[in-house]
């Protein structure tokens, strides 16, 4: 239980069944919370899962909220998330995007494989293409007319998806991609390996989660070019490798909030 023995107060349903846990849910109109609610709300330490809808105003207020509004506001978004980890100085692929794209627009700047992805609300690798030649483009291009994704291929075959809570990493392994195809994704046909994870690369994740303040996230990293470049930020992670090791995110959630260590 939280101090006094009130609950833990959560919105969204991500910590939903815990004893120590009231989840409220989340409401349209603030007031569609009874006076109670809205008090146990004022009198917490923390909200737990707030979502997209509430984060920010807690944020505003000056409460404490779990995950934090930086996980909120990048996920779905290749555009942000480059920007963001450009701005860090965090080694990333090269990328550009252009606006209203055209074809002899990115060969200017991009020669042949690259990788050209959908900027948006996209995942498992969906949305994302190996580009070899002019029809490739112009077929990726004809389904993102508006802004195109474009990002130098680094050849490999595994990245390293690092999960972490509260910026530590919980568990961490190799995604390897499956025979002609470059994506690792599980649900393009990607194994998971635990063995043989490197420290360093853990220890980078680690720091990179803490800079760009993800505190609820799964990173994904490649090696290339004689280091570990961050590929994109995850925060609606797949589970897949935290089954295969018996482990439950919910279980590591509550461990690490009755531990004292969920949030800084």
């Amino acid at each position: 239980m939280a101090k006094g023995n009130r609950p833990y107060i959560a919105l969204g349903s991500r910590l939903c069944r815990l004893p120590e846990v009231l989840t409220l849910g989340v409401r349209p109109n603030f007031f569609d919370y009874s006076p109670d609610e809205r008090q146990l709300m004022a009198a917490a330490e923390v909200i737990l899962y707030p979502t997209l809808n509430y984060a920010q105003f807690f944020t505003t207020i000056n409460k404490k909220i779990f995950p934090s509004i930086e996980t909120y506001l990048y996920p779905d978004d290749k555009i942000k998330q480059t920007t963001l980890f450009s701005m860090l100085g965090i080694p990333h692929p090269r990328t550009r995007f252009y606006f209203r794209p055209r074809a002899e627009q990115i060969l200017n700047d991009f020669t042949f494989p690259f990788v050209a992805k959908k900027p948006r609300s996209s995942a498992c690798g969906r949305g994302v293409y190996l580009i070899r030649g002019p029809e490739e483009l112009d077929n990726y291009l004809a389904r993102n007319n508006k802004v195109a994704y474009i990002q130098e291929f680094l050849p490999h075959h595994r990245d390293l998806r690092v999960i972490l809570i509260n910026y530590q990493c919980v568990l961490a392994y190799w995604r390897l991609s499956a025979p002609n195809e470059f994506r690792t994704n599980t649900h393009q046909g990607g194994v998971i390996d635990f063995d043989g994870i490197p420290p360093a690369a853990v220890a980078l994740a680690e720091e990179y989660a803490r800079n760009c303040k993800f505190n609820d996230v799964g990173l994904d990293l490649i090696q290339g070019q004689g280091q570990w470049n961050l590929i994109e930020a995850n925060m609606m992670y797949g589970r897949t490798g935290l089954r295969m090791k018996g482990m439950v995110l919910k279980e590591i959630i509550r461990e690490k909030l009755l531990a004292g260590t969920l949030f800084s």
